[in-house]
């Protein structure tokens, strides 16, 4: 008895949480972590690593990891924005 009044909770809280984040969606709220790269860091860092800085001394200037700068602009060259 007492397991299927926990499982009819639960389902209940998922069903108000999915709610809640489709009505902030909605909104215009944004969820998660701010991203550390931005287009003036991402200009910056292209700009470092044509006048040859390392890559790790470039993540190390713009405190940003070198897998954050691998993400960004990948060793093809081809830079990713979104």
């Amino acid at each position: 008895m007492m397991a299927s009044l926990a499982e009819m909770e639960r389902s209940l809280i998922i069903e108000r949480t999915r709610a809640g984040l489709e009505t902030a969606k909605r909104l215009g709220k944004l969820s998660g972590r701010k991203p550390k790269m931005t287009s003036d860091k991402l200009r910056a860092a292209k700009r470092l690593l044509e006048s040859g800085i390392s890559p790790k001394e470039v993540a190390k200037t713009l405190e940003i990891s070198v897998a954050t700068l691998y993400r960004w602009i990948p060793a093809s060259g081809k830079i990713f924005t979104s």
